[in-house]
């Protein structure tokens, strides 16, 4: 079995640890997790797995070596462990937001597979939306990383110059996507339930909603259509959030989003 070590055990690093062992994609002697203050990561220890402040000693035992640490540490970290790596064993996985692939190839000399990784918030209950991509990894590390990942959620790999793109869609998006949740709990109440109640109302019938796209592979539209019939309330609801701009305020935000990300490119 292949070892994993994950430089930085902060709530990134340590929700993807306790996600690949619960999902029991690897055991806990097969994984490195690192810290400066390793009794943060007391709960991993318990479980048998490697905990420890020495990133050096972390990245040597491993095969796979996922980066879960701050953009401005990025440069610092490598070199630190840039005497122990090898090209024709490690396999760098980044989740550092923000550096791309090239960054990564220039700060290793270009001797290291590398895959940027960018999960969202939901990995903490493994149920990620991670998009990656890949430079120079053979089919086999391609295979490793793309299961790695789908342990915590859901993957796809896309072109690099999609990374922002996707960071809107499926980062912010998780944003967009509670403030749809709260607004419906707003009007849950409105009609008559408990805020608790509608919370959970709300949250479910949103998630039932995801899951029939996820797992019927059908168009939104389709499954709209199951629900709605002829002069009835779900068509009546509809009609009047798109005429007062629903879509359109949905759309409208995503782009914004992205614009705002480029900007700062």
């Amino acid at each position: 079995m292949s070892k994993i070590a994950i430089i930085g055990g902060g709530n990134l690093g340590s929700a993807i640890a306790e996600g690949l062992l619960s999902s029991g994609f690897t055991t806990p002697d097969n994984l490195y997790v690192t810290r400066r203050n390793t009794s943060l990561l007391e709960g991993l220890k318990a479980k048998g797995v490697h905990v420890l402040s020495d990133n050096q000693k972390a990245s040597a035992s491993a095969d796979y070596i996922i980066l879960a640490i701050k953009p401005f540490q990025v440069s610092e970290i490598i070199h630190e462990i840039s005497p122990v790596l090898e090209g024709n064993r490690h396999t760098l996985i980044s989740v550092v937001t923000g550096v791309w692939i090239q960054d990564l190839v220039e700060l290793t000399a270009g001797k290291l597979p590398i895959v940027r990784a960018m999960p969202n918030t939901a990995i903490a209950i493994q149920e990620s939306m991670t998009c990656t991509c890949m430079h120079k990894v053979t089919e086999t590390q391609q295979k490793f990383v793309t299961d790695l990942f789908n342990q915590l959620g859901k993957t796809v790999e896309i072109d690099e110059k999609l990374m922002d793109a996707a960071t809107v869609l499926g980062a912010c998006g998780t944003a967009f996507a509670m403030r749809y949740i709260r607004a419906n709990i707003q009007g849950g109440v409105e009609i008559g339930f408990n805020a608790k109640v509608a919370a959970v109302i709300a949250a479910q019938t949103v998630k039932g909603a995801a899951d029939l796209l996820l797992q019927h592979h059908t168009h939104p539209e389709q499954e709209i259509d199951k629900v709605t019939t002829p002069k009835g309330c779900t068509i009546a609801g509809l009609n009047e959030m798109e005429h007062r701009g629903l879509s359109s305020s949905i759309i409208r935000g995503i782009t914004t989003s992205y614009k705002k990300i480029v900007e700062k490119m």
